[in-house]
């Protein structure tokens, strides 16, 4: 286990919808920004890493349990712990606590590094974690295994200018915006997701027309989502819903 960091957060209008649940996209992209908090607090940021091995984090997986969404207004904190790294990937954990201490929210996540030239993963310098203070494993977290879909429902998107990040392709929060985009407005204010499996397979770049597919198990009440450049997956997820008020 490694150092933990954590920061306290008031949900905020904008980032709430017509269920006054979080956005759970905007959520995501904010706990990448606490884990980012403490590597500038440590002296090992993003830029740093940058400049001395030409080398950019990015998220290949998420593993996210969901107990309860939080809501607007609520306070909650955020905190974020290395846990684990091998050759290729390092693991970090956010945990959402609400007022009372309770975890509400679980985010397990897999990083590598990239070279930002070759646009390829590279091995980790254990230089680069060592401030983190996380263990060092030769063990391989595996997540689920993902099927390509047969009959997706799809949906187009163009990618926009502003679903970009500063690595100049598309933001990791957006991915799972499409995906659960694809819902009616009946869905999404009657279901919220419990737990979500979530793969990034290549990264996507501004002008391209992706496509987000889904299929829908009703029995189970689970899907399986897709999303594709050109016929190519460029990431996918396996989401399970409960509905909302289910706790």
């Amino acid at each position: 286990m490694g150092l933990k960091f954590s920061i306290p957060y008031q949900i905020p209008f904008y980032e709430t919808d017509i269920t006054h649940q979080v956005k759970l996209p905007h959520l995501l992209a904010f706990s990448l920004q606490v884990s980012g908090m403490q590597s500038e607090s440590l002296g090992n940021t993003d830029k740093d890493v940058f400049d001395k091995y030409g080398l950019v984090w990015i998220v290949t997986d998420y593993a996210i349990e969901i107990d309860r969404l939080p809501r607007y207004n609520e306070k909650v904190t955020i905190t974020t712990e290395a846990i684990s790294y091998n050759k290729i990937f390092c693991y970090r954990n956010f945990y959402i606590t609400d007022e009372a201490g309770q975890q509400i929210m679980l985010f397990k996540t897999t990083f590598a590094l990239m070279d930002y030239e070759t646009r390829k993963v590279a091995e980790v310098p254990d230089e680069v974690v060592a401030p983190y203070e996380a263990d060092k494993t030769k063990k391989l977290l595996r997540g689920p295994r993902y099927k390509a879909l047969e009959n997706p429902i799809e949906t187009l998107y163009r990618v926009r200018y502003f679903d970009l990040d500063m690595n100049g392709h598309v933001n990791n929060s957006k991915y799972l915006e499409w995906m659960l985009d694809v819902f009616d407005l009946d869905f999404l204010t009657k279901y919220t997701p419990a737990h979500i499996d979530l793969k990034y397979v290549k990264e996507i770049h501004h002008g391209s027309e992706i496509y987000s597919g889904y299929e829908f198990d009703q029995e189970s009440l689970s899907s399986q989502h897709q999303i594709c450049v050109d016929g190519n997956i460029h990431a996918q997820a396996i989401i399970q819903w409960k509905e909302i008020g289910e706790e």
